[in-house]
């Protein structure tokens, strides 16, 4: 979602919830240390711990981080902070997150299961699958959209869609009708002409996906990601209760009295593009399947990995280049393939190798992005680049002085 949409929001946001916290607890809770396993891993961990414990402690720095790295041997959880200013409560691999943008990597998942059985076609157009969509977009296709090569214009950017939201970020959308509120407007570009990142790419591709099969998008979820993947604890809710236990998320804006922004917005309104409620340990199974193209074939693996100089939202760590709903991660260590993703109280990084058998995520409880804090966010993608390395074995990430 939008910093400037995350901006309007926090008027309202101030008056309908106060001050819900106890800010005595909260503060010592924002500053405490991590405790578990802090001084007992490899130097190498304890340095990732050094720095993530500074993170939580920086003003505008989240409440709380989690970090799963897994290769063959086993998983290492990092975690700095709590899940849960008003308990003090730590973050679980098993707390459940909104994971954002990285929603977009599972439509991604979807569809190009569907072109490996032969349901979807990469060049497949909106005017052939989707004609009920404005004329003037119908030359769109599947690929463009996975790689936000587009044009389409971002419906939730549309003032109207905005302040539906501003006057009631509870309100329940009709998630297969988001494209009306930019319906009257023409592409921004000549189809595959140019990257421009856009929310509305995702809710086009999840349509698409329906229009072939005649199944909700919910039921392709369901059959051909969480199954195979054995995902236990995801789901694409339409409400904006999230399920026990979860890890809190925030707005720090005002450092002094985080607000807790949770379950402030319906998942109806970003749907496909970042509606998912998942929990760091099924994140982590989702991203080394992903990554290493187990859901489907070669020919599909390599279509998706055509790579154009494109970034995700927010930038991922090194220098970042766009495939097909997914983002290639070139660190001063090596290469992974993944996703990122903000949205009101959540920042996400999913990662992993090309093989799949090495991955992290990366999860933090408050919205970071280029426009509304620059200089954390660069401090956050120092961070996440370390944190590759040390998947990576790369004994740079041992450096102190890296951040």
């Amino acid at each position: 979602m939008p910093q400037c949409l995350a901006r309007s929001l926090r008027g309202a946001l101030r008056s309908r919830l106060g001050s819900v916290l106890v800010l005595a607890v909260a503060s010592s809770a924002v500053l405490a240390p991590a405790t578990a396993g802090a001084a007992t891993g490899p130097a190498q961990d304890r340095t990732l711990q050094e720095q993530i414990d500074r993170f939580v402690s920086e003003p505008g720095g989240p409440p709380g981080v989690i970090a799963l790295l897994r290769d063959g041997r086993g998983t290492r959880v990092l975690r700095a902070g709590v899940a849960d200013l008003a308990t003090g409560r730590r973050p679980q691999p098993t707390d459940h997150m909104r994971i954002a943008s990285t929603a977009k990597a599972f439509s991604g998942a979807v569809a190009l299961s569907l072109v490996d059985r032969g349901a979807l076609g990469l060049d497949d157009t909106l005017r052939q699958r989707l004609p009920q969509l404005p004329a003037a977009w119908g030359q769109v296709t599947l690929r463009q959209l996975l790689q936000h090569t587009s044009g389409l214009p971002d419906y939730s950017q549309d003032p109207e869609f905005a302040a539906t939201v501003s006057a009631d970020p509870r309100h329940h959308f009709d998630s297969r009708h988001l494209l009306d509120y930019v319906a009257d407007e023409p592409l921004l570009f000549r189809p595959g002409s140019r990257y421009a990142y856009s929310n509305s790419d995702n809710i086009a591709v999840a349509l698409m996906a329906e229009a072939v099969t005649g199944a909700p998008y919910e039921q392709l979820l369901r059959r051909l990601v969480y199954r195979p993947l054995r995902l236990r604890d995801t789901s694409l809710p339409q409400g904006y209760r999230l399920p026990e236990p979860y890890l809190h998320g925030y707005d720090v804006s005002d450092p002094a009295s985080p607000q807790d922004v949770s379950e402030l917005l319906s998942a109806s309104g970003a749907w496909a593009s970042g509606g998912i409620v998942s929990t760091p340990a099924d994140l982590t199974r989702f991203i080394r399947g992903y990554a290493s193209g187990a859901l489907y074939g070669k020919d599909v693996v390599r279509e998706q990995r055509r790579w154009i100089p494109g970034a995700s939202e927010p930038a991922g760590p090194g220098r970042n280049s766009a495939g097909l709903a997914i983002y290639r991660y070139e660190t001063r260590c090596g290469v992974v393939l993944g996703h990122t993703g903000n949205f009101p109280g959540y920042t996400q990084l999913m990662a992993a190798t090309p093989d799949g058998r090495r991955s992290l995520t990366f999860s933090i409880t408050t919205q970071i992005s280029a426009t509304s804090d620059p200089a954390l966010l660069k401090q956050l993608r120092t961070i996440e680049e370390n944190f590759v390395c040390a998947l990576l074995r790369d004994g740079r990430a041992d450096d102190p002085h890296a951040l």
